[in-house]
């Protein structure tokens, strides 16, 4: 877009779209190209080499291309570099609305699911939270529930997710607030999960690498369960145990 005026107004667009309730920022091609994939509801896309865009969604997701050629818009470098804080290397942003908190409730509820959710107490790293999202995505989980006061939309987890929050449920509740179903929650004084079958319905809680779980949440367990550790060792990575817990899910099911 070489046109001032043209890219005055874009750039004023898109600031009024980054302030609306509900938008979610896609930094980078993987997390557009995801946003897309899965249906989701992409309003402005921006970057500083629409011929280079268009290539790489050539060559890597031709199933969006064509959608990705009809949202992208040029700017110029330095405009772009005011709409996004750090450019993504793929040179790339855009802006997307998350579903509606009704449609997120009713795919984690027990009606729907096919599949266990994941639980994340109180997290405290946003890439954390987005790697876990993008193992849910992965696995054909439900969805992610978080708790705590972080939010898992944030702009930093959805980067981290390279957008696959739009290909599950991704919700914050209280407790309380959790959906129905047995409750299997990491702790290592939990039985070996090895041992443990772990239901298509579960709620698989972890809570952090630190801390582990609440004794609130410990006390709603309908059983404790344990990945093994050498001696020594005192946690895996969040997500490295929610990747076990979720292939040992997968490996559990009759292909």
């Amino acid at each position: 877009m070489n046109d001032d005026a043209g890219a005055t107004g874009l750039v004023r667009s898109w600031r009024e779209c980054a302030e609306a309730p509900g938008t979610v920022l896609l930094d980078g091609f993987h997390a557009l190209k995801h946003a897309l994939r899965f249906g989701g509801d992409v309003r402005q896309v921006v970057t500083a080499d629409r011929a280079a865009l268009l290539a790489l969604a050539a060559e890597l997701a031709p199933d969006v291309s064509p959608a990705v050629a009809a949202l992208a818009v040029e700017l110029p470098a330095p405009l772009l570099r005011t709409l996004v804080a750090k450019a993504h290397p793929t040179g790339v942003a855009a802006l997307a609305v998350r579903p509606g908190r009704e449609a997120r409730l009713a795919a984690l509820a027990p009606a729907s699911r096919r599949a266990p959710v994941v639980v994340l107490e109180n997290p405290r790293n946003l890439g954390n939270v987005g790697a876990v999202i993008r193992l849910a995505a992965g696995f054909g989980a439900a969805g992610v529930v978080t708790t705590g006061d972080l939010d898992p939309w944030h702009p930093n987890a959805v980067r981290g997710s390279a957008g696959l929050h739009f290909a599950t449920a991704v919700e914050r509740l209280a407790l309380a607030e959790l959906p129905s179903g047995p409750l299997l929650v990491l702790d290592p004084e939990g039985d070996d999960i090895r041992s443990v079958t772990v239901p298509d319905d579960a709620l698989l809680a972890f809570g952090s690498e630190r801390h582990g779980v609440s004794d609130e949440l410990r006390g709603r367990a309908a059983q404790l369960v344990a990945v093994p550790m050498q001696p020594g060792v005192s946690s895996f990575n969040l997500a490295t145990s929610v990747a076990m817990g979720l292939f040992h899910w997968m490996a559990g099911r009759r292909p």
